[in-house]
């Protein structure tokens, strides 16, 4: 009896292991180096996979994409597992188009993963490329796609909000994500019920981000200050500092990805804006190890350069503050307060870069340290 009691319990523990490891897979070990080595491809070929990368359908319009997406949405949204495995069977249908196109979803992310913040997870969304070709999303093979968190309309803006950072970094640097809005009606594969219409963003692929700049995407571990180029890094420091973004870690490559040249030119690329105080979602709080009470307050974390040095990049912000305001403008479905309200808190920042305050503000005082 005892033996058979040992075998059952000896079963239960295997099923409920196995299980535990569909769930929670290991993830697969980074080998960055190799990459790294890897032959690259002649001066033709990686013209080629530019223009491809540039010319994919989905990054070619502004307007936002109106989509429907019918999945197994109670089961996607159980799935908190970080760098899950699990995928869930969707068909993607776009409006003007009769065509349902087949994908599959995983859930993805970190704090946005947590059910105490988003009771909607965010979503990986994957392609069969032969099967999207001459659709929108030709070209694609797996997607991130920001959902709206939760279910009402304050969650609603916070997508729209962050989708306008992307568009800022957008004029600054060549070398930057591009975001395509949706506007995405869910439906439950079950029982066809629609559960809700909501705002969403698609994030470019980071090959495609690399490919567009004749490089290569590589998680560098343990990246310093001085390995990275120094334009392209305060370029993003100051961007970083403007929307008061202090989640975001070089070191750890925390939000944030880093592209390499054929010469090993290292240059950082943000992502990730919800914790910053121009977002300011109302999940975002500060690191009490950094010193800052809210995440409104900003808080310079770039390398220290000399008061010329800051000019000099800073002169690219100038050169795109009407562009930059503008932006706000561009959407209508904005909230008015809030518009206003973001861009009161970006002229603090034009103000607090003015010639005769660039020193005060970034110079004294500034943390000289080898990384962030």
């Amino acid at each position: 009896m005892k033996v058979a009691v040992i075998v059952v319990l000896g079963v239960l523990a295997s099923a409920t292991l196995a299980a535990q490891q569909k769930q929670k897979p290991a993830k697969p070990a980074n080998s960055p180096y190799l990459k790294l080595a890897e032959p690259w491809p002649d001066a033709e070929t990686k013209l080629q996979r530019k223009i491809e990368a540039e010319t994919r359908p989905l990054f070619l319009s502004d307007a936002p994409l109106v989509l429907t997406i019918q999945a197994d949405f109670k089961a996607v949204n159980k799935d908190r597992y970080e760098n899950s495995a699990a995928r869930y069977a969707a068909t993607i249908s776009v409006a003007g188009s009769d065509a349902a196109i087949p994908a599959e979803l995983g859930s993805r992310g970190h704090s946005r993963l947590r059910a105490v913040t988003c009771s909607w997870v965010p979503l990986r969304v994957m392609f069969n490329k032969a099967r999207v070709t001459h659709t929108v999303f030709e070209g694609q093979s797996s997607l991130k796609l920001v959902t709206h968190c939760r279910d009402n309309d304050d969650f609603e803006q916070h997508v729209l909000r962050e989708y306008l950072p992307y568009r800022i970094y957008g004029l600054l640097s060549p070398i930057a994500f591009r975001a395509r809005l949706v506007r995405v009606t869910y439906v439950d594969s079950g029982s066809g019920k629609t559960l809700t219409t909501r705002y969403g963003m698609f994030l470019e692929d980071d090959g495609d981000v690399a490919r567009r700049a004749g490089m290569r995407a590589v998680d560098l571990p343990r990246v310093l200050f001085k390995d990275l180029d120094q334009e392209s890094l305060t370029t993003m420091a100051l961007f970083e500092y403007m929307i008061a973004n202090t989640d975001v870690s070089i070191v750890k490559l925390h939000n944030v990805k880093l592209m390499v040249t054929e010469q090993r030119t290292i240059y950082p690329v943000p992502y990730d804006f919800d914790y910053s105080g121009l977002v300011n979602t109302p999940y975002a709080v500060a690191d009490p190890r950094l010193g800052i009470v809210s995440v409104r307050d900003r808080l310079y974390r770039g390398p220290c350069k000399s008061d010329a040095e800051f000019t000099q990049v800073l002169e690219k912000f100038r050169a795109r503050k009407a562009e930059i305001f503008g932006l706000y403008d561009s959407l209508p479905d904005l909230n008015p307060g809030y518009r206003k309200q973001a861009r009161s808190y970006l002229e603090e920042f034009y103000s607090a870069m003015e010639p005769n305050r660039v020193k005060g503000t970034l110079v004294d005082g500034c943390r000289r340290e080898g990384g962030m």
